[in-house]
C-alpha cells in the first residue's frame, strides 16, 4: 500500500481501501439476497413468519405506547425489533435446511465440523473405509472426540480401532466418541455442533496443543479421500485437511 507523508496512507490508497469494502458489501447484500430468494421458493412458510414477527413487535409495542401515552414513539421500536426477529428466523430456517440437504451424505460430518465456530482442532478423515464411511478428529475443551458417520456396522469398528490408537497417546484425557444418525444412541447432524458445545470442559488451551502435537503422527497416514462436502446450499468443504477455528 502506497503511503504519504510521515507513513500515513495515501489518498489514493484510502479511496481504494473504500473501494474494496464498497465492493465487499455489495457482495455481501448480493449472496444475501440470492439465499433469501432461494429460501423463499423451497419455504412457504418463510416469508408468513418473517411478516408476523415484524407486526407481531410493532402491534406490541404500539399498544404498550398507547398506556403510556407515547405509541408513536415505541412503534419504530417495535418494528426495529421486529425486523431483528425476523432476520433471526431467517438465518435458522436456512440453517436447518442446510442441514436437511446435507444430511446421510458422505463428508457431510466434516462439513458441520469444519464450520463450527469457537476453539477446536478439527482433523477429518482421520480413518476411514472405501465406502466413504470416516471418523473425524475434534479436539477441544472437552478433550477428544471422535465423529464417525457412514454405515454404523462398519464405523463401530472404525471407532474402536482409533479410540484405541488415541488413547495410547492423550493419557488421562476425557476421549469421547459420537456416531451421526437418526437412531438410538447416535447424534443429528443438526444437533453435532450444539452437542460438543455441550460437553464438559475438561482441559486448558496448553493441554490441547500438547494433544494435538502428539497425535499429528497418526493423522500423517491420512485416510480415504473425502468428497469436497455435501454442498448444501451453497455449503464447502474446505480444502485443508485440519485447521484450527479460534473465536474472535
Amino acid at each position: 500500500m502506497a503511503n504519504g507523508k510521515g507513513g500515513k496512507p495515501s489518498k489514493e490508497a484510502k479511496a481504494a481501501a473504500k473501494a474494496a469494502k464498497r465492493q465487499a458489501s455489495r457482495e455481501r447484500r448480493s449472496q444475501l439476497w440470492q439465499a433469501f430468494n432461494m429460501q423463499r421458493k423451497e419455504d412457504k412458510l418463510l416469508l408468513p413468519l418473517m411478516i408476523g414477527s415484524i407486526l407481531v413487535f410493532a402491534l406490541a409495542f404500539f399498544l404498550v405506547g398507547l398506556v403510556f401515552g407515547i405509541p408513536w414513539f415505541l412503534l419504530p421500536i417495535g418494528i426495529v425489533l421486529g425486523v431483528l426477529v425476523a432476520f433471526i428466523i431467517f438465518g435458522r430456517r436456512v440453517q436447518g435446511s442446510v442441514y436437511r440437504k446435507a444430511e446421510g451424505q458422505a463428508g457431510a460430518a466434516a462439513w458441520a465440523l469444519e464450520n463450527m465456530q469457537g476453539q477446536w482442532r478439527v482433523q477429518n478423515a482421520v480413518a476411514g473405509t472405501t465406502q466413504l464411511d470416516a471418523v473425524h478428529r475434534v479436539i477441544g475443551r472437552p478433550g477428544v472426540i471422535l465423529v464417525a458417520e457412514g454405515a454404523p456396522q462398519r464405523v463401530k469398528s472404525l471407532l474402536a480401532q482409533e479410540k484405541k490408537k488415541t488413547a495410547r497417546l492423550v493419557g488421562d484425557t476425557p476421549i469421547y466418541d459420537v456416531v451421526i444418525g437418526n437412531d438410538e444412541g447416535q447424534v443429528k447432524l443438526k444437533e453435532l455442533q450444539r452437542y460438543l458445545n455441550k460437553l464438559p470442559r475438561n482441559i486448558d488451551t496448553k493441554r490441547m496443543d500438547t494433544i494435538e502435537s502428539r497425535l499429528s503422527a497418526l493423522g500423517a497416514r491420512g485416510g480415504p479421500a473425502m468428497p469436497k462436502g455435501p454442498l448444501p446450499g451453497g455449503g464447502k468443504m474446505r480444502g485443508g485437511m485440519q485447521r484450527t477455528i479460534r473465536r474472535r
